[in-house]
């Protein structure tokens, strides 16, 4: 079950009591209000693929400092639909979307590697040499 099943049901026994607040903003169709991702993990090296669908490769930013990393998007959208010379409708959506997760061990920033392609953001996450955690005997 998740968080929205829950207000959903809520809303069920106290139909008026949400009706003041503020419903979230829906997105226009096709464009992310999150970016998902999947983390693997491998001896040396973490690999992330982070879907982000309507951004340019220009528009998005990759940050690492130690074990985290944060993306982000700025995502545009514009339409136009005309009929002879005059705009019957011109719809035009601007947003930021992002993302930040740790990692357990730190990432050499140096060497990490990042792709763009299709809407699929893909980074190489080399781990640092002698960074991560390790079990601390008690004396």
């Amino acid at each position: 079950m998740n968080a929205l099943t829950r207000i959903e049901r809520m809303n069920d026994f106290f139909p008026d009591f949400f009706r003041g607040f503020p419903r979230a903003l829906r997105l226009p169709e096709g464009l992310p209000n999150d970016i998902r991702i999947d983390v693997t993990e491998t001896d040396k090296q973490y690999e992330v693929r982070a879907e982000i669908p309507g951004a340019r490769k220009e528009d998005i930013k990759v940050n690492v400092n130690h074990n985290f990393v944060s993306i982000s998007a700025e995502i545009k959208r514009e339409k136009e639909e005309k009929q002879g010379k005059r705009v019957l409708l011109s719809e035009t959506y601007t947003g930021m979307v992002s993302r930040g997760f740790a990692l357990e061990h730190e990432v050499d920033a140096k060497e990490v590697a990042a792709k763009f392609e299709d809407g699929v953001l893909k980074l190489t996450l080399p781990k640092l040499e002698g960074s991560g955690s390790r079990t601390i005997a008690i004396k």
